[in-house]
């Protein structure tokens, strides 16, 4: 009984190449360079100050305005309702013109489309509110 292709001719030996001593050497230089390369150190110098800082004088704490968005995009200002978005605009120009400029909390409702937001954002952003903060991001988590 034989075992094997019924064609083959006992003693043939197939052409393939021995991989295992390339692997080898392969391995070895690998872990050469990884030895040879010198550990970089990732330190930034920096020139600190010295001493206690200057005092403060006149410090003026900027107001913040808190803009809710509601979930059909009524704005509320600081608590009260704008029936247009050109009051909107209004107040933010007014508030713009300020020194120092107020800080804008924006506190976008859980269910608002995202337009509505958008659209107050891109208001602040045109008329020159240029301190503007998301409020309330835990409520996006879930």
């Amino acid at each position: 009984m034989s075992v094997g292709p019924a064609n083959a001719e006992e003693g043939n030996v197939t052409p393939e190449m021995n991989t295992t001593p390339l692997i080898d050497v392969m391995l070895v230089l690998l872990v050469m360079l990884i030895i040879t390369i010198p550990v970089q150190t990732h330190a930034v110098k920096l020139d600190m100050p010295a001493g206690p800082p200057p005092p403060q004088q006149n410090v003026v704490e900027p107001e913040v305005i808190t803009i809710e968005v509601d979930f059909d995009g009524t704005v509320i200002w600081n608590g009260t309702v704008l029936n247009s978005r050109e009051e909107m605009e209004q107040q933010m120009t007014l508030k713009a013109s300020q020194q120092p400029q107020p800080e804008v909390h924006l506190r976008p409702n859980k269910l608002v489309k995202y337009k509505y937001v958008a659209a107050v954002l891109a208001s602040a952003q045109r008329l020159g509110l240029n301190k503007i903060g998301m409020v309330g991001n835990e409520q996006f988590m879930d």
